[in-house]
């Protein structure tokens, strides 16, 4: 899926979810800053997308409302309904 970010740097967020373990398996951030973006992709494949959605959900960037966490959630939350 991909998912067109709004507030950030990044501009969309793509990923692939195993429908069997419910878990992240693929995920890419295009623009923002690269060195964050694939620390967090790393960091979370294999995880649960409950998990994912549970921890980066609101974390804001600076003073902004939202960051590429908090937009990762979003999008799953998304890919979810």
């Amino acid at each position: 899926m991909t998912y067109k970010t709004s507030g950030v740097c990044s501009r969309e967020i793509s990923f692939e979810i195993d429908e069997k373990t419910d878990t992240v398996s693929a995920l890419h951030f295009m623009g923002g800053c690269s060195g964050n973006a694939g620390g967090l992709s790393r960091l979370v494949i294999g995880m649960t997308v409950d998990d994912v959605i549970r921890k980066l959900e609101g974390v804001p960037c600076g003073s902004r409302p939202t960051s590429c966490p908090d937009q990762l959630a979003k999008a799953l939350k998304e890919w979810r309904s």
